[in-house]
């Protein structure tokens, strides 16, 4: 019986759909550049190495070591179009995954929009 009310009380902590779309909306406005990933994914390791690289700081959200990290992927879908991760934004503008980042990385293009 124990456990049975541990998956119960877990499953109020859910948050509700607004609770996630604010959630998000905040994550993305606090910092300059945020990466929706997971701990395990190539591409996400690939954005975040891009970053490291041009020594940017980046608040990272590793949504396979949250609760709530299935309903974030479900409603970034909502909000950028793909469910894949990683999701990274830089000021607030969804950018792409892990090739993109790199892609503008390699053109010179990622670093003027760290800028400011």
């Amino acid at each position: 019986m124990g456990s049975q009310s541990g998956k119960i009380a877990q499953a109020t902590k859910m948050a509700s759909s607004a609770d996630i779309n604010q959630f998000i909306k905040t994550a993305i406005s606090q910092d300059k550049v945020v990466v929706f990933s997971k701990s395990y994914c190539p591409y996400c390791s690939l954005a975040k190495d891009v970053f490291k690289k041009v020594k940017q700081p980046c608040k990272v959200y590793e949504l396979n070591e949250r609760d709530d990290g299935d309903a974030i992927q479900e409603h970034l879908q909502k909000i950028t179009g793909f469910s894949t991760v990683p999701q990274v934004f830089i000021n607030g503008n969804c950018v792409g995954g892990g090739s993109d980042v790199k892609a503008l990385y390699d053109s010179g293009k990622l670093e003027p929009m760290l800028v400011g």
